[in-house]
């Protein structure tokens, strides 16, 4: 004969464990909130860092844009030559960068400027610009993080012309 088992004799015991484990879901939430805060943080840390390097690459294709037009009016209009003035390259591509930037996020900028010579197959000269910076991060300072500071860098060139590039 089959045995019968009370079911109810069991009940108090699965009464008592969930009255022991009343409130667990209380200390987990904020826990959860915790570690939901922390990843909001790195993720803006992270976008931060994207959003400077965006603006430094965009702050040397501007200066090197402006540099290329920087040309020696001599040559330009005497023997109908497109040649750069190096000094004013250096000066207008510095001063766009300088311009261009937010001193507040972008820490310790270094500015490269070069002037490359025309080529027998393309007779324009090209204005090389590049720069690094450092950008602090927002929120990790506030949780200790180990990490300083993020290199960034950015490079842009742009070519000096008058219209169709012709080799005298």
């Amino acid at each position: 004969m089959p045995q019968i088992v009370d079911c109810r004799a069991e009940q108090p015991e699965s009464e008592e464990r969930a009255r022991r484990e009343n409130g667990s879901a209380l200390l987990l939430f904020p826990a959860g909130i915790l570690i939901m805060v922390v990843l909001a943080a790195i993720a803006v840390d992270l976008s931060a860092t994207f959003l400077a390097q965006r603006e430094l690459r965009d702050a040397t294709a501007a200066a090197a844009n402006d540099a290329a037009s920087a040309l020696a009016s001599g040559s330009f209009y005497t023997a109908n030559q497109v040649a750069l003035d190096s000094q004013a390259v250096e000066s207008v591509a510095r001063h766009r960068v300088a311009q261009s930037l937010d001193v507040r996020r972008h820490l310790d900028v270094a500015v490269t400027v070069r002037l490359l010579p025309a080529t027998p197959s393309d007779c324009r000269p090209t204005v090389v610009v590049e720069a690094t910076a450092r950008v602090r991060p927002i929120f990790a300072g506030a949780v200790e993080a180990p990490a300083g500071p993020s290199d960034i860098a950015a490079r842009s060139a742009a070519q000096a012309h008058s219209g169709p590039a012709r080799c005298g």
